[in-house]
């Protein structure tokens, strides 16, 4: 793992997967999630088959640069925005999807990578799909997962998976490794797995334990707004990813994401959540390398 200046504000922590040579692959990760929410086994899958991985923390997210001097009271910000009293809303959180883009950008531009394929999850694919939409020339291939358009009405999540969202992840360090078993409420029927659920919340407090960061990292996302009209627009060749099981972004959001981006590839898997459990992860994988071939 490695630290690197992205811009004068930020530093983002990263890992790399394969050979420099092949063809780089960028892995955005989603609301508060660490870069190992990227499983190391998965990442080897694409580089062993000829892609240079590349998997690292967001803003205010695991080891990479927090913004602990913009504090969100995340029961005044969603206030705010219930009441639609969006400037107040706004003047709460620090930066946009954005900035959040120009991060994952601005790491290609450290590595030395000029051109990348870039695969966003969730809101990693909001991001992702912002990176394609302000730069354009620097995304080969754009593949969108589980994610949606900023459109409200698409995507929506189910009131069980919201109340999962919104609940605050406890302190102490087991209590929030059980509280981890909360996520299968938005995973794969099929898969869903507790045992997994538990191995990451334990990883992930252990190396980096932040909740002060997801009340900007939601800021971040609901204050962008919507990206339909420029998705309309985006000529970069894009795969859309959605499991049918998924509660916390329905799969509107990705049907709709397809409808939107001219030529986009749609792949609907009926035994994934918000989640890629390791058994779909040769199908998740043969489409990512289909689609970066």
């Amino acid at each position: 793992m490695s630290i690197i200046d992205v811009s004068p504000e930020v530093s983002l922590a990263y890992e790399t997967f394969g050979d420099p040579a092949d063809p780089p692959v960028l892995l955005v990760m989603g609301f508060g999630a660490q870069l190992i929410a990227w499983h190391e086994d998965f990442c080897r899958m694409l580089a062993e088959r000829g892609r240079y991985v590349i998997r690292y923390d967001n803003r205010d997210c695991g080891l990479s640069t927090k913004f602990g001097d913009h504090p969100v009271d995340m029961g005044a910000f969603i206030a705010a925005v219930s009441a639609g009293d969006i400037p107040a809303a706004l003047a709460m959180v620090p930066y946009r999807l954005t900035d959040m883009a120009d991060d994952g950008l601005g790491l290609l531009t450290a590595l030395g990578i000029e051109r990348a394929h870039v695969v966003g999850a969730s809101m990693g694919g909001m991001i992702a799909q912002t990176m394609a939409l302000s730069c354009p020339e620097r995304v080969l291939t754009l593949t969108s997962m589980m994610s949606s358009t900023g459109e409200s009405e698409y995507g929506r999540p189910s009131p069980e998976a919201q109340a999962v969202l919104f609940t605050p992840k406890p302190a102490d360090r087991d209590a929030c490794i059980a509280a981890a078993e909360r996520e299968l409420v938005w995973a794969s029927r099929r898969y869903g797995d507790a045992t997994a659920l538990r191995e990451l919340a334990a990883a992930g407090y252990d190396r980096a334990y932040y909740p002060a960061g997801i009340g900007r990292q939601l800021g971040a996302m609901i204050l962008s707004g919507s990206r339909a009209d420029a998705l309309r627009e985006l000529r970069v060749p894009t795969l859309v990813i959605h499991g049918l099981d998924d509660t916390l972004i329905d799969p509107s959001g990705g049907r709709r994401t397809a409808e939107l981006i001219p030529g986009a590839d749609l792949l609907l898997l009926p035994d994934m959540g918000h989640d890629r459990p390791r058994e779909l992860w040769p199908t998740l994988v043969d489409a990512v390398l289909t689609h970066t071939a």
